[in-house]
């Protein structure tokens, strides 16, 4: 896994031409709506985690 990930594609617009930011590590900046995000890593799921909705769904309750 690299150090930086890079996104394809900016979550506001739509828009490939990003660019890093000067904020800091994991900020981005896209030229065409002028808007600044950050990535950032949040952790690994332990296998066969469910989020809660599911579990309720399943039992035939209600979330």
């Amino acid at each position: 896994m690299s150090e930086r990930s890079a996104p394809f594609y900016c979550p506001y617009c739509g828009e490939e031409d990003l660019n890093p930011s000067e904020e800091g590590h994991g900020t981005w900046e896209c030229t065409a709506c002028n808007r600044a995000f950050r990535l950032s890593f949040l952790g690994l799921l332990a296998a066969g985690l469910r989020h809660s909705t599911e579990e309720t769904s399943e039992r035939g309750g209600t979330a």
